[in-house]
């Protein structure tokens, strides 16, 4: 029996694979959540924690290592001076899986991939040219040289 061994190839061939474990996890890393279907996810997830606890000890050696499986090297500097002191108290579990459901094409599970301290910014404010706050919502009033419709057609 094959239980607990190994991993999912995702139905592709080994260059194909390795370039898509590369971009997601350089993707991780830059935006710090992705979306992706579940089977992806869980095959990232590995490749990501692996990175990011070799990340906890800032050496050549290991610097070598994470560079050579990512493809940005600005990405590799972010993961060692933001990410992984930002882990350094965990002992694992650094990402975290999101279920959102299933994608309307194919039925595939759709979920988010992020780091566990990943902060939502909620707050947006759109601000003018003299930095006052515009308004969120259009107000109800029609335009002045607008006319009104009349059986779902335009008026002339």
């Amino acid at each position: 029996m094959k239980h607990k061994r190994g991993f999912n190839p995702l139905q592709r061939m080994a260059s194909h694979r390795k370039a898509l474990h590369r971009n997601m996890v350089t993707s991780l890393f830059k935006q710090e959540r992705i979306r992706t279907t579940k089977a992806k996810a869980l095959e990232v997830r590995r490749t990501a924690e692996k990175m990011i606890t070799r990340a906890k000890e800032d050496t050549v050696h290991n610097r070598r290592i994470v560079s050579s499986r990512l493809y940005n090297e600005g990405i590799v500097a972010k993961l060692f001076t933001v990410i992984a002191p930002r882990m350094k108290d965990r002992n694992g579990g650094y990402t975290r899986i999101i279920k959102l459901g299933e994608r309307k094409g194919d039925a595939a599970e759709v979920v988010i991939l992020e780091l566990v301290d990943y902060k939502l910014d909620t707050t947006e404010k759109k601000k003018g040219k003299k930095g006052e706050e515009k308004p969120a919502a259009k107000s109800d009033k029609p335009a002045k040289n607008s006319k009104p419709v009349k059986d779902g057609k335009k008026g002339k």
